[in-house]
């Protein structure tokens, strides 16, 4: 009994001095950033640049758009960091910037898509005089470096039908049960409630569950009545 006591207590101090190690080394790193220096943003790119590409392309689900935003994430991040003082982790501060370069972007999606052309519009004539779809324009049977990798069954699967888990909800499936994010942590770059993310997270798990449970990933209008409730009577 004393010899489990004694072992519980050196977890703790130790878990007490890595978690002092890494602020030290994360206000260190906060440091050279501010100063400019090219080794440290390097490093923050290296480490960072393949998460963030991943939860944009989860997010917007172009990823053309994905790789354009996380340019622009690091962008923002180069710019404003004299302007972060701690407040939170360097990683949070990061995807709190990521997640609303993605927001945007969806806005402007949704604003732009009703002046989209449609695939199968005729949109001019070819020598023949015959019109011509744009989709004849735009075959491409090479498959993309993203295809070529991601081709198991059940990740494609998984991937189809966490995009038709609605907003909020797939955003913190992602940021908990993909990125790991603890709770407080997701609360915090959500800006919401513990309760909240607790909400969303118990919510998008059981919409993504209805889907995976389908013959195929689609919209399951029986599995949406649950989920009509809306977001401001979450918990707070």
């Amino acid at each position: 009994m004393w010899e489990d006591t004694v072992l519980q207590a050196d977890l703790t101090m130790g878990n007490i001095a890595s978690a002092l190690t890494l602020q030290s080394e994360e206000a260190a790193l906060v440091e050279e950033l501010r100063a400019g220096s090219e080794e440290a943003f390097s490093w923050l790119i290296e480490r960072y640049h393949q998460p963030i590409y991943s939860l944009l392309a989860r997010t917007v689900f172009d990823r053309a758009d994905a790789a354009d935003l996380t340019q622009e994430v690091f962008i923002k991040i180069f710019r404003g960091v004299r302007q972060f003082h701690g407040e939170s982790s360097l990683r949070t501060w990061i995807y709190r910037i990521a997640l609303r370069e993605a927001s945007n972007q969806r806005r402007w999606w949704s604003r732009h898509k009703q002046q989209e052309i449609a695939i199968d519009q005729d949109f001019q004539e070819c020598e023949s005089g015959q019109p011509v779809r744009l989709k004849d324009r735009l075959v491409d049977p090479a498959e993309s470096p993203f295809d070529s990798v991601v081709h198991a069954e059940n990740h494609a699967r998984v991937e189809a039908a966490l995009k038709l888990v609605p907003e909020p909800f797939r955003t913190t499936l992602i940021l908990r049960d993909i990125e790991g994010f603890v709770y407080e942590e997701v609360a915090e770059i959500q800006g919401v409630s513990l309760g909240t993310v607790k909400s969303r997270l118990v919510r998008g798990r059981a919409y993504l569950k209805a889907q995976l449970a389908a013959p195929k990933p689609g919209v399951n209008r029986a599995s949406l009545a649950e989920f009509d409730l809306p977001l401001g009577e979450e918990a707070r």
